[in-house]
């Protein structure tokens, strides 16, 4: 990026992009969002429950990295380049590098992106600032070190892709060992006994003499689920003697005519237990939770 020539030969700041700077973000950006997806993965979801949905991931990983150029152009659009006029902008008076204040300019954004999503979409700022703001520190320090290299369209996209698939191998292989294993809770059948609630008002009430009693649960039906009310029966039953789980879990029969029976998976931790069922396809399928409330 031309840090040194950002005025034009009138004096005044140039705070418009050239092609060259545009691209060059873009492959930055593209190059590093492997590496973004590995961190995200192993701050969010390392170590911690799946609810049997974790084949599908790794095949949209495969889908994402197809789009990646036009992603690292989105990310530059949005965040990187306006940063980089908004460094262009300050104060004559002010010091230190552009890249610095190009920095600044980026977490800045970032939060600005961050507090749109919580607006519109409800995202936790708590969780999305410190990856909104960081995210354009890597493309925002690369494009200080290509200062003044005479690097070409295309070889600024083959030495970004071939540096992120070698940190994405040498992070990946070292944070492997530190990722853990889930294992879920081993719950008694004093433990399961109780009132058991999921997010929509379900409620699935187990009694320690094995009869069960539901408001609004979801129960299997062919090829979808019910919203069922009434009693039944429930039995802790062990995954390896129970369909294709390995997995122990809670057997639901009703008495009546709605749904048919029902395993639930046991998940959580042993402070939070959970009680989940996947309805559907097992990639794309209907996840109902339910916690001890």
């Amino acid at each position: 990026m031309g840090w040194g020539k950002t005025e034009n030969p009138s004096g005044r700041r140039r705070l418009t992009w050239s092609n060259d700077e545009w691209n060059r973000a873009a492959a930055l950006c593209a190059g590093q969002l492997p590496l973004v997806w590995l961190a995200w993965w192993f701050a969010m979801e390392a170590g911690r429950d799946d609810y049997d949905q974790g084949g599908g991931a790794y095949l949209g990983i495969f889908c994402v990295l197809l789009i990646l150029p036009l992603l690292g152009l989105l990310h530059a659009t949005v965040q990187i380049m306006p940063a980089a006029t908004l460094a262009r902008l300050r104060p004559r008076t002010a010091r230190g590098p552009e890249w610095s204040w190009h920095l600044a300019g980026s977490a800045l954004i970032g939060a600005v992106w961050a507090a749109l999503g919580h607006a519109v979409w409800g995202w936790p700022v708590a969780d999305t600032l410190p990856w909104f703001a960081g995210v354009g520190a890597l493309p925002v320090l690369g494009l200080a070190l290509l200062r003044g290299r005479p690097w070409g369209s295309w070889g600024v996209w083959l030495r970004s892709a071939g540096a992120s698939v070698l940190l994405l191998v040498v992070c990946g292989v070292s944070a492997a060992p530190l990722a853990g294993h889930y294992e879920p809770p081993e719950l008694s059948d004093g433990q399961l006994v109780g009132d058991w609630r999921d997010a929509d008002g379900g409620v699935l009430r187990l009694a320690p003499d094995g009869q069960a009693e539901l408001t609004r649960v979801p129960a299997h039906n062919d090829g979808d689920f019910s919203l069922c009310d009434g009693t039944g029966t429930w039995t802790r039953e062990e995954g390896s003697d129970f369909r294709d789980t390995d997995r122990d879990g809670v057997l639901v029969r009703l008495d009546g005519e709605c749904g048919q029976e029902t395993y639930w998976t046991i998940g959580g931790t042993e402070l939070k237990p959970e009680l989940f069922v996947l309805f559907g396809d097992p990639d794309d399928g209907e996840l109902r939770i339910m916690t001890r409330r």
